[in-house]
């Protein structure tokens, strides 16, 4: 078992105060788009502060929320009491999932796999704990569709922007990740949000299935 411990308590609260704004700016649409038609039960990685939760159709029968960071963990669970499904907010790591092999019927990630340490062991992990055939939703963003954006991208990545952003790389190649780590993408939407062309503007919202 790992030792590791997440805890970046600036970025929580600024994150906490700018997701706000920035469901009010529109990601509260991507969010239900993200999480409509999912049924059974479900693994939650990196849940935040629980946006995700107010959003899960009744046709889910449970949620395990796995938030490694403390002050996201609290604000994830006062947003569990509210949800209309049986939402579990618990400590643990991507890398390192607090359940047993093919146990849910879909996974959520939504800006997480920007921040894991390691793109690979996590989805690794996502893949031991969903069933042949259960799907992966994914909100993520990712790498620039110009070069000289994804060289700006590699600046920051490189620089202070995961220590000032609480671990988040802006041009990570989140969609090849998926695909190697044992998922077939069936499903994929690209977009700026916000609108501008910022380094991290570029999301790819969709569907992967885990293959046997």
């Amino acid at each position: 078992m790992s030792t590791r411990r997440v805890n970046h308590p600036i970025f929580a609260r600024f994150y906490t105060r700018v997701s706000r704004a920035m469901e009010r700016g529109g990601m509260t649409e991507h969010r239900r788009s993200l999480l409509t038609g999912l049924s059974g039960e479900i693994v939650e990685v990196g849940a935040g502060n629980g946006l995700n939760f107010a959003h899960y159709p009744p046709s889910v029968t449970r949620v395990l929320a796995v938030e490694p960071e403390p002050h996201l963990r609290e604000a994830a669970t006062g947003a569990a009491r509210l949800a209309a499904v049986p939402v579990r907010v618990v400590d643990g790591l991507a890398e390192e999932l607090p359940a047993a092999d093919g146990s849910f019927d879909a996974a959520v990630v939504s800006v997480v796999l920007c921040s894991v340490p390691d793109q690979v062991a996590a989805l690794g992990e996502i893949h031991r704990v969903l069933g042949t055939g259960a799907q992966l939703r994914f909100l993520e963003h990712v790498g620039a569709d110009t070069p000289g954006m994804r060289r700006v991208q590699r600046l920051i990545d490189g620089t202070v922007g995961p220590r000032v952003f609480g671990g988040c790389h802006c041009g990570r190649d989140t969609e090849g990740v998926i695909e190697s780590a044992g998922f077939r993408i069936d499903r994929i939407e690209r977009f700026l949000f916000p609108g501008a062309r910022t380094p991290h503007s570029f999301h790819i919202l969709g569907t992967a299935v885990r293959d046997g």
